[in-house]
C-alpha cells in the first residue's frame, strides 16, 4: 500500500510544478566556483531602469543584485504577473460594461453621461494598474528570442496596440467623439484578443 501511495504522489509532481519559471537554484550550474547569471541579456526598458545591473533599485541599495534577492524577485514577479492576469479579466469585464453604456450615450441617452465618466475611471484604473504590474515586474531569469509565432509574442504585439489606443481614447475623450469611439473600439478589440490569445 505504501508503494502505491509513493508512486501516486510521484505521478502528481508534474501537476504541482505549475509550469512557471524554474527556481533560481535549479538553473545554476552545480560548480560552486561558477558565477551564475542573475539577469537576462534582454529586458524591457522599464525593467532595466529599475531592476537592471545599474538600475535605480540596485544603485540605491534597496535591492542589491545577489542570489538571495533574485530568488525573492522571481517570486515577486510571479505575484505581479498573476495579479496582472486577474486584473486583465476584471478590466475586460468593465470594458464590456463601458461599451454598453457608451453605445446608449451615443444613441442619445445623456442620462448615462456621469455613469460613463465614472466607468471610464474604473476602466482606466484597472487597465493602467495591470499594465504597470507587467511593465515594472522584476525581469525573468532568462529572456531568449524564440523563432516563429507564439501566444506570448501575439500578446505583446497586441499590447502595443491597446496601450496606444487607451491613451488616445483618454486624450480625445472630450474633443472628438468619433475619434474617441474609434480609439475605444480599437482598445477593446485588441485588448480582448490579447486576453484570448494568451490562453492558447
Amino acid at each position: 500500500m505504501k508503494k502505491i501511495i509513493i508512486i501516486f504522489l510521484i505521478s502528481l509532481f508534474p501537476i504541482f510544478n505549475f509550469s512557471q519559471e524554474k527556481e533560481l537554484f535549479d538553473l545554476i550550474i552545480a560548480d560552486e566556483n561558477a558565477t551564475p547569471e542573475l539577469l537576462p541579456d534582454r529586458m524591457i526598458f522599464t525593467q532595466r531602469i529599475f531592476w537592471g545591473e545599474n538600475g535605480i533599485l540596485r544603485k540605491t541599495g534597496i535591492a542589491p543584485l545577489n542570489l538571495k534577492n533574485r530568488e525573492k524577485e522571481l517570486k515577486l514577479r510571479r505575484s505581479f504577473l498573476k495579479t496582472h492576469q486577474i486584473l486583465g479579466y476584471a478590466t475586460l469585464g468593465t470594458m464590456v460594461a463601458q461599451g454598453i453604456i457608451g453605445g446608449k450615450l451615443y444613441n442619445g441617452d445623456y442620462s448615462l453621461y456621469n455613469t460613463h465618466k465614472t466607468m471610464g475611471k474604473i476602466v482606466n484604473a484597472g487597465y493602467f494598474t495591470g499594465a504597470a504590474l507587467s511593465l515594472f515586474s522584476p525581469p525573468p531569469l532568462t529572456n531568449k528570442k524564440t523563432k516563429g509565432f507564439s501566444s506570448i509574442k501575439a500578446h505583446k504585439f497586441l499590447a502595443n496596440i491597446h496601450f496606444t489606443a487607451m491613451i488616445l481614447t483618454n486624450v480625445v475623450a472630450d474633443d472628438n467623439k468619433k475619434a474617441h469611439k474609434a480609439a475605444a473600439y480599437t482598445a477593446f478589440a485588441s485588448y480582448a484578443t490579447a486576453v484570448i490569445v494568451f490562453k492558447f
